[in-house]
C-alpha cells in the first residue's frame, strides 16, 4: 500500500474513535508496525492528527464514534475488477419475485448493475444500494432504521424492534472482514449484532468475498461456517481456501473474470 493511501486510512481512522491505536491501524492497513509509526509521526508534523502513546487521535475528536475497520471510500478502490465479477455471480443466484437481503459493503455494492433488469423486492442496510435501486431499477427497495454511520455508508441499529423482523429473505447476501476455518469475522460489535439480526431473517446466507478476505482475520467472528450455504469469490481464491469450504459443506462459486476470458467454477 502506498504511503497516501497509508495516510488517508489514518486520518480516517482517527475521525472515527477517540485514539486509533498502532496496532488497529497495522490491521487496517496491512502495514508494519515501525511504517504505522512513521505514518502517524510525518502527519503530526504536518498538524493533521496529534501522536498520542500507543496510537495517534484527530486534532478536533468525532462527536459521534465510528465503527472499527476500514472506511467506505478506501475499501471501494481495492480489487473492483474481482468484486464486479463476484456481484455479477451472486445476481445471477436470484430469480424475479424474490425477496432477497443485501448487507452493506463494497463487494455487495455492485450487485446494484445487474440487478437493474430485475423485479425483486430487496431490503437493504446501505444507503448507496437503496438509492442506486430506486433510481436506476424498478425492484421495490426496503431500508433498515437506525443511526446512519457515514463512514461505512451503511444503517444500523441496536434494537430488537425494528423493521428487520417484518423482513423474510429467500437469500442473504454479505461481505466481510475475513473468512477462516472458525467463520466469518467482523471488526465491530455493533455490526456483528445487526448483521445476525439480518442474517436470522433469510433462509441462505451467502457471502461475497474477493480471495484476499481468507488471509484477513478479526477477533470477532459473526457466524459459524454451518450457517453459510455458498461463498463467492474470484479466480485468485486458492486450492486451501477452497478445500477448507468443502469440508465444511459450503458451496464454492468461482466468478468469471470477463476481462481475461477465465471461466466460471463451482465446486
Amino acid at each position: 500500500m502506498h504511503e497516501k493511501e497509508r495516510h488517508r486510512i489514518i486520518l480516517s481512522a482517527v475521525q472515527q474513535q477517540p485514539v486509533a491505536t498502532v496496532s488497529a491501524l497495522v490491521e487496517l492497513t496491512g502495514s508494519s508496525e515501525a511504517t504505522i509509526r512513521r505514518d502517524i509521526a510525518a502527519l503530526h508534523l504536518q498538524k493533521r492528527l496529534r501522536r498520542v502513546r500507543g496510537g495517534a487521535e484527530a486534532l478536533a475528536p468525532p462527536a459521534v464514534i465510528g465503527l472499527a475497520g476500514r472506511p467506505y471510500a478506501v475499501n471501494e478502490s481495492l480489487n473492483a475488477r474481482e468484486k464486479n465479477a463476484i456481484a455479477r455471480a451472486a445476481v445471477a443466484l436470484c430469480e424475479d419475485g424474490e425477496p432477497i437481503i443485501i448487507n452493506g459493503g463494497t463487494t455487495t455494492f455492485p450487485m446494484v448493475h445487474p440487478l437493474a433488469s430485475r423485479r425483486m423486492t430487496v431490503f437493504t442496510n446501505s444507503f448507496p444500494i437503496a438509492e442506486h435501486l430506486i433510481k436506476h431499477s424498478k425492484n421495490t427497495v426496503m431500508l433498515s432504521g437506525g443511526t446512519v454511520y457515514r463512514e461505512h455508508n451503511i444503517i444500523l441499529s441496536p434494537f430488537d424492534n425494528d423493521v428487520t423482523r417484518n423482513f423474510y429473505a429467500r437469500r442473504m447476501f454479505m461481505g466481510a472482514q475475513g473468512l477462516g476455518p472458525l467463520g466469518l469475522m467482523e471488526t465491530d460489535p455493533l455490526l456483528i449484532q445487526a448483521e445476525q439480526k439480518l442474517i436470522s431473517q433469510a433462509d441462505e446466507l451467502v457471502v461475497l468475498i474477493d480471495s484476499s478476505k481468507f488471509r484477513h482475520r478479526s477477533s470477532l467472528i459473526l457466524c459459524g461456517l454451518d450457517r453459510i450455504a455458498t461463498v463467492i469469490t474470484d479466480w485468485n481464491v486458492e486450492d486451501r481456501d477452497a478445500r477448507m469450504l468443502e469440508a465444511a459443506g459450503v458451496r464454492l462459486v468461482v466468478a468469471e473474470d470477463l476481462a481475461a476470458g477465465r471461466s466460471d467454477g463451482t465446486g
